[in-house]
């Protein structure tokens, strides 16, 4: 069976080596959000980019960086997303989020 509903994507761009209170502040993110029952959460790694400092990290094999950019992606209903930012204005201290409002589709096992 398969179910659709409205919600929201946030995305939160941030640097592999940020921090929060000694973790990894995208480690720190996705626990935050299981713990509020977020329906689902990934980080991924990148492999160049630059943030609002403009400071490049790559993996480039001249240049290995262990401060790669990772976007950690988060949707659930709007409500759930909206309270959980605030969550996250504690905790992150230089980064950027975006926000869009996503169609979801969710397919489940019919039960017989």
């Amino acid at each position: 069976m398969r179910l659709t509903e409205e919600g929201l994507l946030l995305r939160i761009f941030l640097n592999e080596g940020d921090k929060y209170q000694g973790t990894p502040l995208y480690e720190h993110v996705v626990l935050e959000a299981r713990a509020n029952h977020i329906a689902s959460a990934i980080v991924t790694r990148g492999i160049m980019g630059y943030g609002t400092d403009s400071q490049m990290h790559t993996a480039k094999v001249l240049r290995l960086s262990e401060d790669l950019p990772v976007v950690v992606e988060i949707f659930d209903k709007e409500e759930k997303i909206q309270e959980f930012i605030r969550t996250l204005n504690t905790v992150v201290a230089v980064g950027m989020m975006t926000l869009e409002k996503v169609k979801i589709f969710k397919y489940e096992q019919c039960q017989e």
